[in-house]
Parts: structure tokens; C-alpha cells; sequence
């Protein structure tokens, strides 16, 4: 992922936490968009953190779904939702 890319997810997250996958993938297609409950990866440390979600970074390129920290390994965003502040 480049960073004008998360610059951009960013600044969306930051006012719609929650956006549709559909609207994600639409605004970025080369980027895969996972979504899932906060309490799956509740032993795992999201990328960042948002009122209503946490979002990890997902390396896709070897077939497999992996958590990476790296934006240079990222293929796309895990959307994980949760209560807001929790």
C-alpha cells in the first residue's frame, strides 16, 4: 500500500469509522477490505484505532491472509468493529 493511499483511508476512517466495504473497494480497488467483530483479534494490535473500530493491515500476496505492520507489505485493511472507546 502507498502512503497517498493510507493518507486517504485515513482521512476517511477518521470521519466514517465504519464505511461499507462496498464503498472501500470501489474507492480503492486494487486494495482487499476484510470486516469483522473486534472480539476475533482481541489478542492481536490493530494498526491503528478508531472510535468504533480497529483496522490491521492484511498482506495478501502469498495466498494466504497474513497481519502484517508494515504499509509497504499491505495489501488491504482488516476493518475489526467494536463499541465505541472500548
Amino acid at each position: 500500500m502507498e502512503d497517498s493511499e493510507w493518507t486517504r483511508l485515513d482521512g476517511l476512517l477518521v470521519t466514517q469509522p465504519t464505511p461499507s466495504l462496498a464503498a472501500l473497494r470501489q474507492d480503492f480497488p486494487g486494495l482487499v477490505f476484510v470486516r469483522c467483530d473486534a472480539e476475533d483479534l482481541a489478542d492481536s494490535s490493530p494498526f491503528r484505532r478508531y472510535p468504533t473500530a480497529d483496522v490491521f493491515l492484511v498482506d495478501t500476496r502469498n495466498h494466504c491472509l497474513s497481519m502484517t505492520q508494515s504499509l509497504a507489505e499491505a495489501t488491504g485493511l482488516l476493518v475489526a468493529e467494536r463499541a465505541p472507546d472500548t
